[in-house]
């Protein structure tokens, strides 16, 4: 498994989605499915999202 951080390139806003994949194994495409209906979910997803944005370091 890889470090988790958000890629350089292949991201489609900050990354978070495309370095959460990365580092499990997943599809890209997959996170970002289940991101987005996730969001219709009551919760704190784009809270999150917006966090590990700013925690999650650039890739190199």
């Amino acid at each position: 498994m890889s470090k988790l951080e958000r890629p350089r390139n292949g991201k489609m806003i900050a990354g978070v989605c495309a370095g959460l994949a990365h580092r499990f194994g997943l599809p890209v495409f997959l996170v970002r499915v289940i991101f987005v209906i996730s969001c219709v979910l009551p919760g704190p997803q784009v809270l999150l999202y917006i966090l590990l944005w700013i925690l999650l370091p650039k890739g190199r």
